[in-house]
């Protein structure tokens, strides 16, 4: 039965360029949205850009340029990353231009005002830009030897006047959400983790800065003119803002209100704000919470964390041009832990791509739509009864398919693609087993069973080509489609219908060989 999901990705910084952590998350999410679409769900997927921050104040006045300068030019990278990803979303909010953004955030406030949870007081704390929040100094996750956790540089010394959001108010309420997951959080680890932060006793956060510290920069305060509302207060409502909270639209009915499955993904060094800060934001509001918070890990090279500030970046776009997007999509969602960190290198990254799919995948389609071309003038044969062979092949990708469904309902893109891999490889070993081409020379020796089991032979390989470019449509579209257009599969029909272990319909005309993934014959120097 069709369901409903809103699934959406955290808004990024446009403090510079992305990073292939980024595209790691845009890529992830997709996956999801194009899942649940492909099951006949009711999907909207939304992803954008961050523009209030004060980080993105400060990079551009490193620039010498105004910030609505810097954040439309860098916005225009990280949309351009998804095209060139091929991310299917519904919607990409800007921040600082989407009209509906600052009456919603502005709206959301207000809630929590007339609900008693904010107040104004003088503070002094200890603030990392570049994390956009105040330190703990006496929690290791925040501060360690002086230094942010998570940048490693020393916060900044700020004392201002500013309102505060009574967090303290929500913490038995969010233990409780959390730990009967009523607000799912996954992986259990990351779970375990928002539970012990929350059972240290929460404070309540500042929501504002002042306008001249955000350079005038910001949505502001309703009815103070001298203060700016807090970029991670801003930015969190980002996720019903585009959907026209501000004047209760038909997307925020449709996909927020009325629909069960709310799914956030985000990166661990946020889990913070999107775990605690948010729910408590929406229960003082009176808005229905999200249902599910993804959390992925982080893609280190050589041990470090990739950061736009510190300068350690792998650029996916780069990576695109080289490989191709396809094969960056593929190692993001085999290659990378779906939720702890991995570290990158383009010795695996290229291992990945001649092994996979290059070799097994590309090759096993060459070999396949060669052998129709050249034993049945390109035309797929009609398939005799299956013997154990074709039946073990039939087995194995029953399972693909059950373990591709039931991987992408946890979430778990790595574990759904092996599966589909596991197809790809039995499909591989078959071939060597039937051995067509030793059918085909029996069969033009008279052989008439030899001519008869290269018919169920090569019917049998395009069978399962058909089912292996249906597993892999969430993950690699475009492969998916090459795949079906060299064997020549046409029309629309069901997602399901190209799962099932159906034969292609006899006579139908292959096309001629194209590799999909062309080996890389030698490694090239990491960029």
């Amino acid at each position: 039965m069709a369901d409903r999901y809103y699934i959406t990705t955290a808004i990024a910084y446009v403090n510079g360029r992305p990073h292939i952590g980024h595209a790691l998350e845009f890529v992830q999410a997709d996956c999801f949205a194009r899942y649940h679409r492909l099951r006949g769900d009711d999907t909207y997927f939304l992803t954008g850009t961050d523009e209030n921050a004060l980080k993105n104040v400060q990079a551009a006045e490193a620039e010498g340029i105004p910030v609505a300068a810097l954040v439309e030019r860098n916005a225009q990278h990280f949309s351009e990353l998804d095209r060139r990803l091929d991310v299917s979303y519904d919607q990409f909010i800007r921040t600082a231009a989407d009209p509906r953004h600052t009456p919603g955030s502005q709206k959301l406030w207000i809630a929590a005002d007339l609900a008693g949870d904010i107040y104004k007081q003088h503070y002094t704390g200890l603030y990392c830009v570049r994390c956009e929040k105040f330190l703990d100094p006496d929690d290791p996750a925040d501060m360690v030897d002086g230094l942010c956790a998570i940048h490693l540089i020393p916060p900044e010394e700020v004392e201002e006047e500013n309102y505060f959001f009574r967090l303290s108010k929500y913490g038995d309420q969010l233990e409780e959400i959390i730990a009967s997951d009523r607000y799912r959080i996954i992986p259990e680890t990351r779970k375990n983790e928002v539970l012990s932060f929350i059972r240290r006793g929460l404070r309540d956060f500042s929501i504002s800065r002042s306008q001249e510290r955000a350079r005038g920069w910001g949505v502001p305060v309703p009815g103070d003119a001298s203060q700016v509302i807090y970029v991670w207060f801003d930015a969190l409502a980002n996720y019903i803002t585009a959907l026209d909270y501000a004047d209760d639209g038909e997307l925020y009915e449709k996909y927020w209100v009325e629909n069960p499955n709310r799914t956030h993904c985000v990166g661990k060094d946020i889990i913070r704000f999107h775990a605690i800060y948010w729910p408590a934001m929406l229960l003082s509001a009176g808005v229905p919470l999200p249902k599910t918070l993804f959390v992925h890990g982080f893609i280190n090279y050589a041990g470090e964390k990739l950061s736009k500030s510190s300068g350690v970046v792998i650029d996916p776009v780069e990576l695109i041009n080289r490989y191709g997007e396809e094969a960056l999509r593929y190692y993001l969602l085999r290659g990378v832990n779906p939720t702890g960190d991995s570290d990158y290198s383009v010795k695996s990254f290229e291992a990945r791509y001649n092994a996979d799919l290059a070799n097994d995948l590309g090759n096993l389609l060459n070999r396949t739509v060669s052998m129709i071309g050249r034993y049945r003038n390109s035309s797929v044969p009609e398939a005799g009864e299956p013997g154990d062979l074709e039946r073990s092949v039939a087995e194995v990708a029953a399972r693909a398919v059950e373990r591709t469904l039931t991987a992408l309902d946890r979430y778990d893109p790595q574990t759904a693609l092996e599966a589909s891999w596991e197809l790809v490889t039995r499909t591989n070993r078959y071939v060597e087993e039937s051995a067509p081409w030793q059918l085909s020379k029996a069969a033009r020796n008279g052989d008439a069973a030899a001519d008869r089991q290269l018919n169920t032979t090569l019917a049998t390989l395009a069978q399962s080509l058909k089912t292996i470019a249906a597993v892999l449509e969430p993950f690699l579209p475009t492969t998916a489609e090459r795949i079906r257009s060299q064997l020549g599969i046409e029309g629309a029909v069901t997602w399901s219908e190209r799962l099932a272990w159906t034969p292609l319909p006899s006579g139908t005309q292959v096309g001629t060989p194209q590799p999909i993934f062309p080996r890389l014959e030698t490694a090239v120097a990491a960029g």
